[in-house]
């Protein structure tokens, strides 16, 4: 049984290779231009939403079928075709160059895989059966859209901001105990940043981080 090791990567300025030109290719482009990737497609047609990506100058187009040799400098290469052959072949050159590989529902060529997500701004939630059920990973997923709405997005920009300032402000063998009460006992906290009075938050913050500094 392949064990995967879970990893959340940074892909902000580095060279994406996508192969294919339709609709899943168009899902994977998407969600690595959100992440910040420099992102290629080949493929000798493209569907209308890659094309539209192409001619606003989103991606680089190479229009054309995947040639030896393409994935040089690549970081990460995805292959969304459902032509078996090509696939192996750009499994066997993203092998000999130590590029990160996913063919799209073949587990067995890829390097890694895509879990299922919830992103709710900066909070991200994966699931994967390692690629046993994608079935089972979409109805965890949903399940979870349903527990994390979007009002998490702008609790965690919160959080981050408190982060911030707890660092700044307390000494470091409290801070673990101060983050606790913040996260786990101040249900109420959440309640104002998603009435969307974050100021009051934060100032109950600093009350909370003055009365833990004043203690010594």
């Amino acid at each position: 049984m392949t064990a995967y090791y879970p990893i959340n990567l940074k892909l902000e300025d580095r060279p994406c290779v996508v192969i294919g030109g339709g609709n899943v290719a168009l899902r994977k482009v998407r969600s690595l231009l959100a992440c910040g990737g420099r992102v290629k497609v080949i493929s000798p047609e493209l569907c209308p939403g890659l094309r539209s990506l192409a001619g606003e100058g989103e991606v680089q187009w190479l229009r054309r079928g995947y040639r030896a040799g393409d994935l040089e400098g690549a970081f990460l290469v995805i292959a969304a075709t459902d032509d078996e052959e090509m696939n192996a072949r750009v499994a066997s050159e993203a092998k000999e160059r130590g590029v990160l590989l996913n063919v799209v529902d073949d587990p067995e060529r890829c390097g890694f895989i895509v879990p299922a997500t919830v992103q709710r701004g900066d909070l991200v939630i994966t699931v994967s059966t390692s690629g046993k059920s994608p079935m089972l990973a979409r109805k965890i997923r949903e399940e979870l859209e349903r527990r994390f709405g979007p009002e998490y997005g702008p609790y965690v920009d919160f959080l981050g901001r408190v982060r911030e300032l707890v660092v700044r402000d307390v000494p470091a063998e409290r801070r673990p105990a101060v983050f606790r009460e913040i996260v786990y006992d101040r249900d109420d906290l959440f309640g104002l940043v998603e009435a969307g009075d974050e100021e009051r938050a934060l100032a109950e913050v600093r009350e909370l981080i003055d009365r833990v500094v004043s203690v010594g």
